[in-house]
C-alpha cells in the first residue's frame, strides 16, 4: 500500500535532530512517499515531511492545496507544507518504524510527480536521513 503519492503516518527524524545525535522521530506526523525502489533485501522508500510550520523561504517546499489535503486526508483547514529538500530513507520489511496501516490518502498526480521530478533535479543538494542503518 506504500506508494508514490500515498500519505502516511511516520515517526520522520528532522536532519536537525539527526545531527544532533538523535536517533528517533519525536512523534508521528503525516509523510508523502516520494520513491520505492525494489531492493533484495527489502524495498527503499523515500519520505517527505508534512508540517503546519510555515517553513523559511529559502526551502524546497511547496503548500498543499485545499483539494489536495482533502485527497490525501489530511486537515483541510490547516495550511500545510510538503518539505522536499530532505528526506528520510527506510526500507519496507526491515523497518522498526513503518506499521502495516493503510495510508490516509493520496496525492493526485497532477500535483505530486512535477514536484517529485523537481525534487530528483535537485536531489544532490537535499538532506537525507537513513533510518534503516
Amino acid at each position: 500500500m506504500i506508494q508514490t503519492a500515498s500519505v502516511i503516518r511516520y515517526p520522520y527524524l528532522w536532519a536537525r535532530e539527526a545531527e544532533r545525535g538523535e536517533t528517533e522521530g519525536r512523534k508521528e506526523r503525516p509523510v508523502a512517499v516520494g520513491v520505492r525502489m525494489p531492493r533484495p533485501d527489502g524495498d527503499l522508500v523515500l519520505f517527505f515531511p508534512i508540517t503546519t510550520k510555515q517553513p523559511e523561504a529559502s526551502r524546497f517546499t511547496i503548500e498543499v492545496p485545499a483539494i489536495e489535503k482533502r485527497r490525501a486526508g489530511l486537515d483541510a483547514d490547516r495550511r500545510l507544507w510538503i518539505i522536499f529538500d530532505e528526506f528520510n530513507t527506510d526500507t519496507i520489511g526491515n523497518s522498526f518504524y513503518l506499521e502495516p496501516e493503510p495510508p490516509t490518502g493520496r496525492f493526485s498526480k497532477a500535483f505530486f510527480l512535477p514536484l517529485l521530478r523537481e525534487f530528483i533535479s535537485r536531489r544532490k543538494s537535499a538532506t537525507e536521513v537513513n533510518r534503516f542503518r
